[in-house]
């Protein structure tokens, strides 16, 4: 489904990203993992356009992407949920989703769909006329994945998504992100510094040192692995 092929990314003159080749499968979840700064986030970005690569090639569904602008990559189906808790406070729950719909047109499964996102999220749906800015630093974090799913992505690109959560909240998540892909067959990319959690629901893995890509394997191999388990897994 995606296929990056020797992809360069400067920030300036900072080089961030250097020859970074992978590829995703369709209804797959791939993990990247690493330390702060690797690079994994600026992946993210080169592949939705917001942080153009300077050389390399992207490919979605065949189609070359890397020198298209992040509205035309969006509209393809690819949908990232950026760090931190990206929301629109002086919405309600239901409006923020509604949001994510907004280039939809089939009123019906909308409202379909936001009910499902309320199975996904009990909490959402306790809340789901309560401002977003009220909610807590958790549901916050909850709101953009949900919202993100509405504009029912052929590729979900997942930035730290259990970043700053309560344990239990985290546990949550990454169950979510698996139901996601089970249930929906979504092709999901997900970036997390939480190594153990990531690698144990995903299916194949790499891992980023200094902008590059310094391993790829199955998850289950990444997390036998006695580097991985050393470098970042505490083990």
């Amino acid at each position: 489904m995606l296929k990056i092929k020797n992809l360069h990314t400067y920030y300036g003159g900072i080089h961030a990203l250097k020859s970074v080749s992978l590829e995703l499968n369709e209804g797959e979840i791939i993990t990247l993992i690493g330390a702060n700064g690797a690079g994994k986030s600026t992946t993210l970005m080169s592949i939705s356009g917001i942080v153009p690569p300077r050389y390399g090639e992207i490919f979605f569904m065949g189609k070359p992407i890397h020198k298209m602008t992040p509205d035309k990559i969006f509209s393809l189906g690819i949908v990232q949920v950026p760090e931190g808790r990206r929301i629109f406070p002086y919405l309600t729950v239901t409006e923020n989703l509604d949001m994510g719909a907004y280039l939809r047109k089939d009123k019906l499964e909308i409202k379909k769909d936001i009910d499902y996102m309320f199975t996904l999220f009990p909490r959402l749906a306790e809340r789901r006329n309560q401002v977003g800015g009220t909610l807590s630093g958790g549901e916050q974090l909850l709101l953009p994945i949900s919202r993100a799913l509405m504009r029912t992505p052929k590729l979900l690109l997942l930035d730290e998504p259990s970043l700053g959560l309560a344990p239990v909240l985290v546990q949550l998540i990454f169950e979510t992100i698996k139901r996601i892909n089970k249930e929906n067959r979504t092709t999901i990319f997900l970036v997390e510094q939480n190594a153990n959690m990531a690698l144990r629901i995903a299916h194949r893995g790499y891992v980023m040192e200094s902008g590059a890509i310094a391993l790829e394997d199955t998850a289950a191999n990444l997390l036998a692995s006695e580097k991985v388990k050393a470098a970042y897994l505490g083990l």
